[in-house]
């Protein structure tokens, strides 16, 4: 049946022209041809490229620790860094604070400063505790601006390290 075959069915002559136009077309296009192994191998090229990119920004933005914690390496947590540059900082001049505990966990990671300022005495008995150490004198001082029976003073303080099994003396502000 051609295009201008006359048909039986009953349809406009309009109908019918677009019927032929329509199959004509159909049978007349070419399949689309797609290289799959070429936009596969693309795709693979594009993603290392991708990561590679990735990488080198984390590097240089100085996300290496990030790269590092991601592949297992080792880096010492926030509780076993060591606190040279804030022990430094509080152990100048009139910025000394007394009640600073420099703790040695034994780890690896050097000493810990924990600041027992303003605490009361059951917090400070509570982190003795968890940190091995033996409660010394608790006396009483009066000191300006604190408020009563919070920590003022721990002895030994910064810069001397504690360890485990040490005693350690409390001054509580008397108010």
């Amino acid at each position: 049946m051609s295009s201008h075959d006359p048909r039986s069915s009953g349809c406009t002559p309009f109908e019918e022209e677009l019927i032929n136009a329509m199959n004509d077309f159909a049978h007349s296009t070419a399949t689309p041809a797609f290289d799959t192994a070429g936009m596969v191998h693309r795709t693979r090229r594009r993603r290392a490229t991708l990561i590679a990119g990735v990488a080198t920004a984390l590097i240089v933005a100085g996300g290496g620790t990030a790269l590092a914690s991601m592949t297992g390496g080792t880096s010492p947590t926030t509780a076993e860094k060591p606190m040279t540059t804030a022990t430094t900082a509080t152990t100048k001049g009139s910025d000394y604070k007394k009640a600073i505990l420099l703790m040695d966990f034994g780890k690896g990671g050097g000493p810990v400063a924990v600041d027992f300022t303003g605490t009361d005495m059951r917090t400070t008995k509570g982190r003795f505790l968890k940190a091995d150490l033996k409660l010394g004198t608790v006396s009483s001082v009066n000191s300006p601006g604190c408020k009563p029976d919070t920590v003022v003073e721990v002895t030994p303080h910064a810069p001397k390290i504690v360890k485990a099994g040490d005693t350690v003396n409390v001054k509580l502000c008397a108010g």
